[in-house]
This record gives C-alpha cells, structure tokens and sequence, in this order.
C-alpha cells in the first residue's frame, strides 16, 4: 500500500508544480495588463520593476493554488484513467477512496498552509503592492492622463481631455476642475480647445499651455451672513487666446511613500487585526446609534421633558408615553403674533440644526457599517480561498477518474470552465454582500456551497464507477432506446 501512495504521489506532484507555475504566469500577465497604462512610460528602474512583479506574484497565488490543483487532480487521475492503471488498481480491490487518501492529506496541508499565507503573507503582500503602485501612479501625473476619463492623481485638481496626440505631445477639449476653494468645490472650471502639458526643469511644478479657451470663476462670501443671498457670490468669466498655468506637484520622480498610509486598508490586515478593527467599528457605531437617539429624544420630547420638570419629575424618570397628553396648542395661543413668528421662526432653526446632525450621525453610521462589512469580508476571504483548494480536489480527482483523459487537452478546458463558474459565483456572492443583498458569510460563501455538492456527487459517482461522461454509454443507451421505439411501432402496425 506504502508503494502504491508513493506512486500516485509522484503521478500528482510533478503536474501540481507545472500547473501551479503555469496558472501563477497567466495570473500575473493579467495583472500586468490591467496596470500597463500605469507603467509604460514612468522610467521605472529595473529593481522597481522585479519588485513589482514579486508583490504581484505574492498576491495571485492564493487563486493560483485551487485552479493548479483543479487541473492536476484531472490530469492525474485521468493519466491513471487512461492507460488503465487506475482499472488495475481497482481489480485488485482497493477503492477509489484509498486511492484518493495521500492527495487528500497533500491537499489538507495546502489548504493550511494557504490560509497561513493568506493570513501572514499577503497582507504584506498587498501593503508594499499597493503602495508601490501608488509612487508609479504619481511618477510623470501628464503620462497617466487617459482620454475622456477624469484624471485625480493631483491634489485639488480634476483633469480631462478628450484627445491626445503622443506625437506631439498636444492634448485636445482640455476641461480642468480647481478644488483649491474648499467653500465651493465646482466654482473654478478651465475649458480650453487644446493644450500641453509639461513638468518643469526642477520636477516641482506642472506648466500648463493652454490654448483658446475660457475660465470660469465663481467667489462665494460664507461667512458674511449680513449680505443677501444674490450678492454673497461674485462670477466671472475670462476669455483667452493662450494661458500658461503653474501647478505646484510633489515631483515627477518615483519617490517612495510611507506604506503606513495604506495599513488602514482591509486587505493589509491579518485575521487578528480584522477582529480588532470590526470590534472597534462596532463600538464607534454604537456610539453614533447612541448620539443619534439622544438628538431624537431631545428633538422630539424636549417640551414635554420641560413640562414635567416644572411638575417637579426628573428627566430620567420621564416616561415617553406622557408626551401625548402634553398638548402645546393652548399654550401658543397666548402669545402675539411677533412672539408666535419669532417661535416659528426659532423652531424652523432648530428643526435644521437637528436635521444636519441626525444627517452626519447616519453617514457616521453608514460609514462605520460599510467598513465592518468590508473587513468582515476580507476575514471570510481567508477561508474560502483555502476551502477551494479541497472543494477543486473533490472535482477534479472523480472527475479526472471519470472521463479517463489525461494531458493538457480535455483536462485544461474542463479546468477553465469549472474555474470560470468559480470565479463567477465568487464575484456574485462578494457583490451580493457588499450591496446587502445576503449576509456577509451567505455572500462569501456562495461558490462554496454551491460546489461543494457537486464534488461530493462526482466523487460518488466516480467511486461506483459510474459512466456519466463516457460518450459510449450514452451511444448505447440512445440505440436501445431508438430499437425499442421502432419495436413498439413494428407491433403497433402488426395489432392494426
């Protein structure tokens, strides 16, 4: 028995590790086409570059491992399938199962260890990818302008264009939005016919060239209350043939950020600080809950809180129901008509000031909800990577067994497809629970229950040795059933 592990064992490993490598490529020329617009043109150094290509390398393999594993399970077990051997093995009594036992031990220890790395290495992973690829996105801001896409890697500005020739470095239908006046975000806005964009000799400023366009400015007074409302704004227009304008930059060169920056983000964060963070998020909610309850209280019971003070009862004996038996309607009728606009008018201002911080307590909240359900789904994530390892095994193996196809043929196309439903699924249930559709772990989980009944059932299948995927079976079947419809008509046509 030692030697037949031993050998499925070598049969397994040698296409684990080709598959694995194989699939790690594919991953990471999808990641470097996702970012090529990001890198080409930035005059990275060559150190840069490999360190990029680790990080990223070091990102992809938890969804690296399930597909290597898919597609080596089938490879192996359809090898197996193929030149008989699995048939030997199973004429000489030991089952599919056993034969199965020492890949399931391999793959229990990858799944661990996948979740050890998902847990330890990938946060850090992430930390140094993200940040890194933050310094590029800032190297050479006029390089990374896209057509007809608002460009924000300026501080205080917002950047289109709807054409740019990189021949001679003109850009066309220039818009350019100046949030530098934090009291009116949209009052400062350039729109120009064409233009260029240049970096300065010192790498500190962006010269802008612009050409037939006009700039419009808006000034708003806020803090002069005494001014009416038409005359707190001042506008103005200026037409122009050509402008040149200065904005101050950070410099071109790729510079390195502090990474702690981006530490705040879920996916830079282990299993024992996602717990910490959901926890503290959770008391910051509560206390919102709590502010928000306490503006509603005052807000809506506060005369009443104020008549039972003058009976002699204290507020935290108040009972809420009182309020309905307090009636303010006589009491307004004593007063002048200057006493009852002046009471309105104090009243409209506090129904707005409640209104703005029973506002900014439910944005608080909603904040505070959306980063709970975000880290929340960053710890599911741990384990249904690792899951997937074991799911995959439970396809691929009984499947592999079935079909009795081994090489890169059947197997990589039956891989791809399995693979595809996966990540289709994956991505609807993480969607589904970022828009509160289901519940985080119902979201989360999705692609694992709905796999895992079918690796459950290919394994079943496969152990009974059953003809599921055999083309031959389905022949003879369809050619009995053919016979026997042309025997019941052959006696059909004698009876009559």
């Amino acid at each position: 028995m030692k030697k037949l592990h031993l050998f499925i064992l070598k049969s397994y490993l040698g296409p684990l590790a080709m598959t694995f490598f194989i699939s790690l490529f594919i991953l990471v020329m999808q990641f470097l086409w996702n970012y090529v617009d990001e890198l080409v043109g930035k005059g990275l150094d060559f150190i840069v570059v490999i360190e990029l290509l680790l990080y990223a390398t070091l990102q992809v393999i938890p969804m690296a491992l399930p597909l290597a594993i898919l597609l080596a399970s089938l490879m192996t077990f359809g090898n197996l399938g193929e030149n008989y051997e699995l048939t030997a093995i199973k004429a000489a009594g030991i089952s599919l199962p056993k034969i199965m036992r020492p890949l399931i031990v391999v793959t229990l220890f990858i799944s661990i260890g996948a979740f050890w790395f998902s847990n330890n290495i990938m946060p850090i992973a992430n930390l140094k990818l993200f940040s890194l690829l933050f310094d590029v996105k800032q190297a050479k801001p006029e390089s990374g302008i896209k057509e007809k896409v608002f460009y924000t890697g300026i501080d205080d500005f917002r950047m289109k264009i709807d054409k740019k020739d990189n021949s001679t470095g003109l850009q066309y239908g220039i818009m350019i939005y100046d949030h530098r006046d934090q009291n009116i975000t949209n009052g400062n806005v350039t729109i120009a016919d064409s233009g260029r964009m240049q970096i300065s000799e010192d790498k500190r400023d962006m010269i802008l060239t612009l050409l037939d366009g006009v700039r419009f400015d808006e000034k708003v007074w806020p803090n002069n209350n005494k001014l009416r409302e038409r005359d707190q704004q001042r506008f103005r227009r200026d037409i122009f043939k050509e402008q040149i304008a200065w904005i101050k930059l950070q410099g071109m060169n790729f510079n390195r950020s502090d990474e702690s920056g981006f530490s705040s983000y879920d996916r830079m964060k282990n299993l024992n600080q996602l717990k910490h963070d959901i926890d503290s998020f959770q008391i910051k909610k509560q206390n919102h809950i709590s502010l928000l309850n306490n503006i509603t209280r005052t807000f809506f019971f506060k005369p009443a809180i104020n008549h039972a003070s003058h009976l002699g009862q204290s507020e935290s004996s108040f009972d809420i129901d009182s309020c309905h038996s307090y009636k303010v309607d006589s009491l307004f009728t004593t007063f002048t008509a200057n006493e009852k606009n002046a009471i309105i008018e104090n009243a409209l201002r506090k129904v707005r000031n409640n209104k703005n911080r029973m506002h900014a307590q439910f944005m608080h909240i909603r904040a505070e909800n959306a980063k709970i359900k975000v880290h929340s789904m960053e710890v599911h994530r741990k384990f249904t990577l690792s899951f997937a390892c074991i799911i995959f095994f439970f396809i691929g193996a009984p499947l592999g067994a079935i079909i009795r196809k081994g090489g890169l043929g059947m197997p990589v196309v039956i891989s791809v497809l399995f693979f595809i439903v996966y990540y289709i699924i994956d991505t609807l249930g993480a969607n589904f629970a970022r828009e509160a559709v289901l519940p985080v772990y119902q979201g989360m989980w999705l692609s694992s229950v709905v796999l895992l009944p079918l690796g459950m059932f290919l394994t079943y299948k496969s152990a009974t040795d059953s003809t599921l995927l055999n083309t031959d079976a389905y022949t003879v079947f369809f050619r009995k059933l053919f016979k026997r419809e042309e025997y019941d008509l052959n006696n059909k046509m004698d009876a009559d």
